[in-house]
């Protein structure tokens, strides 16, 4: 791989070479049969190019790759590029009517995906729950900054001002300008000091949510007054009841509405991407009824992103999907064509560059100042709000994006626009080394500690990462114990299920029958959240879907490439002879994940009784997943759990005492973090290395009255459907319900 200081001059050679091999000093124009569409390729392909090596080269020395990509604009633009060769920058970048609008279109576009993309990244649930001090700092950190930014557009000389006549249009983009924080970049920071966990940094991030959509909101209104051509009652009225409308039925009707589509979209469609297309035409739909009403399509984009982030659909592939295009793509082309814009030679005038220090100073002070306060009105510490008001002060894309609006509307003018983009790149360069600064002095709670040690245990877990799950069970005693135990699971995080109705040897399965069971579960599994110690989320309510397959075999085999983490299968007949059934293999083989296999038992009944589980552990990474599989089962509080580490004898012996001392005690100080993780504080153990696994998990089970086992297994390989010797005998040997999650 290159170094570093071998790919820029390479990048610098391409430009140059590709810009004179297109440029046509006998038109004036460009080569390559002097068309437009060559031209915007090239344009596009140079944007790429600097933007993404200079985006590189900022991450590598601990800045947002953003500020590369704003950068490479202004040395493309007249800044540097232009005012060196102009010649070749006319060539290049002509100022023709045809070539300006083919950008700006790709602009606009960039700026609703890049909203689209902010709104996906922000967490309602975060905001919610660190809402109180968050609302505080974010309503001080924008109001104080606004507020300069406006005093200050109604001081500027009349030179700089498009409209002299009417200063208050121009000044209330200054002021929304210099308000409002970039929470890509504030949570990228955050995240890179392994502060997004934290109080404070949860805190941060929740604030810079709640200013993005109150910026949005102010951005609008400015928007719509702007249209009208000023501040007139009338008109500022319809721009905010619209606003607020539109607001209302987005979060009410229109999540159901795009929730749906989603899924609809995800289980239904068999080309490449479709979810993906799907989103985008919300965005646009959105955007076009945020236009409709006056307002202008930034809002809808960004709300629609807050909509499509919260579908519980949409799974990690799909939205790394549309990011990587967002960010591959769309970002290096939008910031370098705002870079294009600002025309950085108007500094020369010293009056302008004093103006723009003011620019700066206003922005830094105001914003510091803002959120400094709001956070000791939150009653944070000095360092926590001192943190807070250096995290804010990062404007980034969200002013530039502001800005380019502004200046596309005609309300800003090239020298005010010039000095909007230096103050954005200045505060968003300045922003992270003083953030790391101020997080290193704030010291870690002894609560904070015990939920960061919980969510590592997440970071590692199983069940902690399941977003969809899928049952495929009969009206049996096993179909209903396998609906109900995935209840449970997804009770505990609102996450949502799908039902496959089998036809087997059983009854006519009734899907309603078996939602409904599964539907009981998560109550169980969301009772046991709330009974359980912390401060977890309270989960969302969980959405039961069921499905209508013509056959048995067909079922999983329709639905398995939509999305699903786990297939929890339970029917009557699960082995024939000392062999799975066929349907069972199939089933099985059709699924590509992990498969809880659900034996109801033949000696008791507990699809409404409470479970007293037995989970036998062995040290390996199977025998875990299994027990968290089991902690996810058990309430915090009604049910029984019981963990025992099983060794083979053998290989006990022939290890030193000591040593297997440690390594049982280590082990099972890990299962009880992880029982801890799942609210099971007191869970029991034992240990059994003095006879064959089975026997000890068999006697150990009818020692205690369990009427549970979930025993982590893994599939072997072969044409059928194998798995451990263990499981095996275990299988044989117990009369009572089992789980057998095969990995």
């Amino acid at each position: 791989m290159p170094t570093l200081k071998r790919c820029v001059p390479l990048a610098v050679a391409v430009f140059f070479v590709a810009s004179s091999a297109l440029a046509s000093p006998r038109s004036g124009g460009i080569g390559l049969g002097s068309t437009d569409e060559a031209l915007l390729l090239l344009e596009i392909a140079l944007l790429l190019l600097v933007g993404r090596g200079l985006g590189e080269l900022m991450q590598r020395i601990g800045q947002p790759g953003v500020a590369g990509q704003l950068l490479a604009g202004l040395i493309l633009g007249p800044s540097l590029f232009g005012w060196l060769l102009p010649h070749l920058h006319a060539a290049v970048f002509p100022p023709t009517a045809v070539q300006k609008n083919l950008l700006s279109g790709i602009a606009n576009v960039g700026i609703m995906m890049l909203l689209l993309l902010t709104g996906m990244e922000i967490d309602l649930r975060l905001a919610r729950k660190v809402g109180a001090p968050a609302l505080t700092i974010a309503l001080a950190g924008v109001a104080l900054p606004f507020a300069c930014g406006f005093l200050l557009g109604q001081f500027l000389p009349d030179s700089v001002l498009p409209w002299p006549h009417n200063r208050t249009i121009t000044a209330l983009f200054l002021g929304t300008a210099l308000s409002i924080s970039s929470i890509k970049i504030v949570a990228t920071v955050i995240r890179e000091m392994n502060f997004a966990r934290r109080d404070l940094g949860q805190i941060i991030v929740a604030s810079a949510i709640i200013e993005d959509t109150i910026g949005w909101i102010v951005i609008a209104v400015t928007l719509g007054i702007a249209g009208a051509g000023g501040v007139a009652p009338g008109t500022l009225a319809k721009t905010v009841i619209g606003t607020l409308l539109f607001l209302v039925l987005s979060y009410t009707l229109g999540r159901r509405l795009v929730f749906w589509l989603i899924r609809w979209v995800n289980d239904n469609f068999l080309s490449d991407y479709a979810v993906v297309t799907a989103i985008l035409i919300v965005m646009c739909l959105m955007a076009l009824a945020t236009q409709a009403i006056g307002v202008n399509t930034v809002l809808g984009a960004f709300v629609a992103g807050v909509l499509v982030g919260e579908s519980p659909i949409l799974s990690r592939h799909i939205e790394d999907q549309l990011r990587g295009l967002i960010t591959a793509f769309m970002m290096p082309i939008f910031f370098g064509l705002s870079g294009l814009s600002a025309d950085l030679t108007v500094l020369r005038d010293p009056k302008l560059a004093l103006l723009t220090l003011a620019f700066i100073a206003a922005a830094s002070v105001g914003k510091f100042s803002g959120a400094f306060a709001g956070g000791l009105i939150g009653r944070l510490s000095g360092r926590e709000a001192t943190a807070l008001g250096c995290a804010m002060n990062a404007r980034g894309s969200t002013e530039v994006i502001v800005a380019s609006i502004g200046l596309g509307m005609g309300a800003l003018t090239k020298e005010l626009y010039s000095m909007i983009v230096v103050m954005a790149l200045l505060t968003t360069l300045s922003m992270p080394p003083s953030l790391r600064w101020a997080l290193g002095r704030v010291p870690l709670r002894k609560e904070e500690r015990a939920r960061l040690a919980k969510e590592d245990i997440d970071s590692r877990g199983f069940v902690s990462k399941f977003e969809r799950l899928l049952i495929a069970a009969d009206e049996s005693a096993g179909g209903k114990l396998a609906s109900r135990l995935a209840g449970v699971i997804a009770g505990r995080r609102g996450i949502p299920v799908t039902v496959v109705p089998l036809r087997t040897k059983a009854a006519e399965p009734d899907e309603q029958t078996l939602a409904n069971i599964a539907v009981d579960g998560a109550k169980q599994g969301h009772r046991a959240v709330k009974d359980a110690a912390g401060d977890e989320p309270a989960p969302g309510k969980v959405e039961v879907m069921a499905r209508h397959p013509e056959t048995a075999q067909e079922a999983v085999a329709t639905e398995a490439p939509k999305g699903y983490d786990i297939l929890i299968l339970g029917i009557e007949r699960m082995i024939e002879g000392e062999a799975f059934a066929p349907v069972v293999e199939r089933l099985a083989s059709d699924f590509a994940g992990p498969v809880a296999l659900v034996f109801a038992g033949s000696e008791n009944d507990i699809a409404e009784s409470s479970f007293n589980i037995l989970v036998p552990v062995n040290g390996t990474e199977t025998g875990r997943r299994g027990a968290e599989f089991a902690f996810a089962l058990a309430g915090a509080s009604a049910d029984e759990l019981q963990a025992l580490y099983v060794a083979n004898r053998q290989a006990a012996r022939k290890t030193a005492r000591i040593v297997r001392r440690r390594t049982e005690r280590a082990l099972l100080e890990d299962v009880r973090a992880l029982a801890a993780r799942y609210g099971h504080e007191k869970m029991e153990t034992a240990v059994h290395t003095d006879i064959e696994p089975h026997k000890a998990i068999l006697r150990e089970a009818k020692r205690h009255g369990r009427n549970l086992i979930v025993l982590g297994t893994s599939r072997r390989v072969g044409d059928h459907l194998a798995i451990g010797q263990t499981a095996q005998n275990v299988l044989q040997g117990w009369k009572g319900a089992l789980v057998l999650v095969v990995l």
